[in-house]
């Protein structure tokens, strides 16, 4: 039915009512009483819309459904068409606020910064990652003026000049930042930032193992074609000559092979291609393993002693065979002759622990945070005389990672080095 005869029909039946109402007054009492009771009849409806158009009023300064008053005639189909409206309105808000609370807790996750702002730069909000990146804090300030929080020239010429094309790559607060504006709607900006420090970090150790590698490649290499080309320009050399040429080219060649193939096991380790595969380690199998091949490499020239007093773990024997044997090797790399090597597996209270302690030449301070580094040597000249490969702490420190297990160093120059890897006791292999 349409709904202006919705509202009109009871409107006609009220007035029918009351001008049959007021025949019926005038029929008894006369024309004077039935005009008294038609104006007071419309008096009464007259303050009945008054009480209902001021409940209205009221309700529209505070709008809620179940605040609504109840009507009474044409009123009952506003109110009720009002109560529905509001209803939705109520239904659209709070799914518009659950909608901006699942936004803001996704953009409080973005390891991107995210800052929204009006077209005149002031802050209206901003992620956490946005507050690191940029020192901004948004209770404190929001409804300021970018340019104002972020004083750095060249961020705020790349606001002003308006030139968004091209990102910028700004130095702030000791990182690298990528920063870039996104017009957004008619009045507003995203201004966006990636943490590119790490990223820079990454490269710049791509770039030092590539030339570091190159670098020890080279060595060798140098030397098995320089021995070759004597050979070939000089067919008639002597035997003894020929020889030592040969043992040179030959330790030269397993040098390179020995690097080759820690270069491999080094990208083994960090490839998510070759998961580790637990399986139960006999300690005291491998303990004396790694203190066999300790006795081989010195020859005799030290002393080399084990203690195993602990319990077999759960990890790859081979991974923690290369990595106790790098700790084992280095020991009598860096240790002079008559010196000791001292090889532990023990159980502690927070887990158990293999340590390598010895008498050698030891480490200073500056250099222990670094020992870990690919390639990175304490002193050159004494490495190429070990023919370490530079490669072998980097080794280790991937296969503790892989077996949550942690590597402290404490070393005294002249007096000694001591290596403690600490295993978590949930390694501990149970029967």
């Amino acid at each position: 039915m349409n709904r202006r005869l919705v509202f009109w029909i009871p409107v006609a039946l009220r007035l029918l009512l009351l001008l049959v109402g007021a025949g019926i007054v005038w029929y008894f009492f006369g024309p004077i009483v039935a005009l008294a009771a038609i104006v007071g009849a419309m008096l009464v409806m007259l303050a009945t819309q008054l009480h209902y158009l001021f409940q209205l009023s009221d309700w529209l300064d505070n709008p809620s459904s179940a605040k609504l008053p109840d009507g009474w005639g044409a009123w009952t189909d506003i109110f009720s068409r009002l109560y529905k409206l509001r209803r939705d309105d109520e239904k659209n808000q709070a799914e518009l606020t659950e909608w901006l609370a699942r936004f803001r807790q996704a953009m409080s996750l973005l390891p991107d910064g995210v800052a929204i702002m009006d077209d005149v730069l002031f802050l209206e909000w901003c992620n956490p990652a946005a507050e690191r990146h940029l020192g901004l804090d948004l209770e404190r300030d929001k409804g300021m003026r970018v340019t104002n929080l972020v004083r750095t020239p060249a961020f705020i010429d790349y606001i002003v000049l308006g030139r968004y094309e091209q990102p910028l790559t700004l130095s702030l607060r000791e990182r690298k930042l990528i920063v870039q504006i996104i017009p957004f709607e008619s009045r507003r900006q995203i201004l966006v930032t990636h943490d590119a420090t790490e990223a820079e970090r990454v490269e710049m150790m791509r770039r030092d193992f590539i030339a570091n590698a190159s670098h020890e490649l080279r060595t060798p290499l140098t030397v098995i074609n320089g021995f070759l080309e004597i050979a070939f320009n000089q067919p008639n050399l002597e035997l003894q000559t020929r020889m030592s040429h040969l043992k040179l080219m030959i330790e030269q060649g397993q040098r390179m092979q020995n690097l080759v193939e820690d270069m491999l096991t080094l990208t083994r380790l960090e490839s998510v291609e070759y998961p580790l595969r637990p399986e139960r380690v006999d300690i005291r199998a491998l303990m004396e393993q790694i203190q066999r091949e300790a006795m081989a490499l010195s020859a005799g020239r030290h002393h080399v002693s084990l203690e195993v007093d602990g319990p077999d773990i759960k990890g790859s024997t081979d991974e923690l065979r290369s990595a106790f044997g790098n700790l084992a090797s280095n020991a009598v790399r860096y240790t002079p002759e008559q010196g000791s090597i001292a090889l532990a597996w023990r159980m502690k209270e927070d887990g158990p622990e293999f340590v390598v302690k010895d008498t050698g030449i030891g480490i200073r301070p500056e250099h222990i945070s670094r020992l870990t580094e690919r390639f990175y040597r304490v002193d050159k000249s004494r490495s190429r005389e070990t023919q370490g490969t530079g490669l072998g702490l980097a080794i280790v420190k991937h296969v503790l990672l892989r077996h949550d297990a942690t590597l402290s160093i404490d070393s005294e120059p002249d007096k000694g080095s001591t290596f403690t890897v600490k295993f978590p006791s949930k390694s501990v292999y149970a029967e």
